[in-house]
């Protein structure tokens, strides 16, 4: 049976975040020879990711919709997820290069497809579901009263942009005065940037 979590939770994270889909749709489906070997690659692909500690996969939701399977990754650095999608050493490299050749053989007989968002801030909810999404990728924490409403959940959600490629902060931090976190709309209040011990940009 399913353990439900009782309540109203949400997720806690303040680091680099990176939200990545990855799908794909069964475009001639009377032709399993062609989209079973990726069906079954990305299970492979997922769980060696989970099985190493530093691979920068901190959780996944496998979904279905009517076109194919997809999976909603979160991962915490942009680098990592580059890096696994580019290693030849790892299942992913060689899948594609399978699925390369099997395209240029039968064109649009299956599709692959992926999104990549890496996220300035993000707020959750859920209520009486089992553990996913991004608390379970995460940390999974009871709402509190002052986060009973998702825009001061927002305010407070905000995480760590990946650096420059020259160094320096991204410029919509430092322009907020939030060091690699971001939007004065929604930088954390003073207080919430003192309790995780962030000082103000100094600006010259």
């Amino acid at each position: 049976m399913v353990r439900i979590v009782s309540g109203r939770v949400t997720h806690q994270y303040d680091g680099e975040l990176v939200v990545f889909h990855i799908g794909m749709t069964f475009n001639r489906w009377w032709r399993p020879d062609l989209w079973m070997p990726v069906f079954f690659a990305m299970p492979a692909m997922m769980r060696e990711l989970a099985e190493d500690p530093d691979s920068g996969l901190l959780g996944y939701e496998l979904l279905f919709n009517r076109r194919g399977p997809f999976a909603v990754q979160y991962w915490s650095s942009i680098d990592k997820l580059y890096a696994y999608a580019s290693a030849g050493s790892l299942s992913h490299r060689p899948a594609w290069t399978r699925f390369n050749a099997m395209a240029r053989k039968h064109p649009d007989a299956v599709g692959v497809w992926h999104e990549t968002f890496v996220v300035e801030r993000a707020e959750s909810m859920f209520v009486g579901t089992p553990a996913m999404g991004l608390p379970k990728a995460t940390r999974t924490v009871p709402v509190e009263q002052r986060h009973h409403r998702a825009r001061t959940r927002l305010a407070d959600g905000a995480t760590t942009l990946p650096a420059s490629p020259d160094g320096r902060s991204h410029p919509t931090a430092e322009a907020s005065g939030c060091p690699g976190q971001v939007s004065a709309a929604g930088c954390p209040s003073p207080e919430v940037r003192a309790a995780r011990g962030v000082r103000p940009v100094q600006r010259r």
